[in-house]
């Protein structure tokens, strides 16, 4: 279990804390990237009627109503933490390990989304969006460690070794309305600010965009060098498709930050369903 400074944040008088959801909806909307992402597609695999029809049929006179769905999907929809597996530079991956050892015909074979643990930490958000007086950053917008170290200022905050590190960028007003916009573009961390965040030892960095870093990439020869960065060299996770706007709105800069992942063993991903509790 991941466990950061949580007496500064009332831990003991959490009874009747506030609870804010941090995730968004999945369904067959749910943003994607059509060059490298599976669309989300669920359709119900027996239903109620079928069942009792064909119960009936056997003697069955209860009739027992059953319904339960069939889902083709990836782990990377909706709100949901990379695994440490998901990313390589060339050959190499997290921990010394090489893409040969590690990546199968059908799963991953270590540093799967099933050694995700529990997470229980210090939430920090970083609302970046309001630096600029704007409702939310636009497309291609870098967040650099500047702009952090700015944030960090004007909110009289720090940062710790354990902390969840959440930025506010608004794009997340995009994730329902215009999904396909949120997938391929958007505002997010830069590669500088990245490295000002793993300096801290974080547990995770979250964003409430579709990569948690920039696209347009701020190099366009180099894709992803946040993911590289925070997977592969640092073994920091990244958390994407938050929704902050809530917790932001409510003028809440820490929180404890709670979060469960499935333990798929294998996938590069898990879905999960992030809450901020608030004394």
């Amino acid at each position: 279990m991941i466990m950061s400074s949580l007496q500064s944040l009332g831990f003991s008088q959490l009874e009747g804390a506030a609870i804010y959801d941090l995730s968004q909806e999945i369904s067959s909307r749910s943003p994607h990237i059509p060059q490298s992402q599976p669309p989300f597609q669920m359709n119900l695999w027996t239903s109620a009627e079928r069942v009792i029809r064909s119960l009936r049929k056997q003697g069955v006179v209860n009739d027992p109503g059953i319904n339960v769905e069939h889902a083709s999907m990836t782990f990377h929809v909706g709100t949901h933490i990379d695994a440490l597996g998901h990313f390589s530079v060339g050959a190499c991956m997290h921990g010394g390990a090489r893409t040969e050892d590690v990546v199968g015909d059908l799963s991953l074979r270590s540093l799967g989304a099933e050694i995700i643990p529990p997470v229980f930490a210090r939430g920090v958000l970083l609302d970046v969006a309001a630096l600029s007086g704007d409702e939310y950053l636009h497309a291609g917008r870098a967040v650099t460690a500047q702009d952090l170290q700015r944030v960090l200022e004007r909110d009289k905050l720090q940062i710790a070794a354990g902390d969840v590190v959440l930025i506010r960028t608004g794009w997340g007003r995009f994730y329902g309305p215009d999904p396909l916009r949120y997938a391929l573009s958007g505002p997010g961390l830069g590669l500088d600010a990245a490295r000002f965040l793993t300096g801290f030892d974080v547990f995770a960095i979250g964003a409430d965009n579709m990569a948690v870093e920039v696209v347009p990439y701020e190099d366009e020869k180099v894709v992803m060098p946040v993911h590289q960065h925070a997977l592969v060299e640092k073994g920091v996770y990244l958390i994407e498709n938050l929704a902050l706007d809530e917790l932001a709105a409510a003028q809440v800069k820490t929180f404890v930050f709670v979060m469960l992942s499935v333990r798929f063993k294998g996938a590069t991903a898990c879905p999960v369903r992030p809450i901020a509790l608030v004394a």
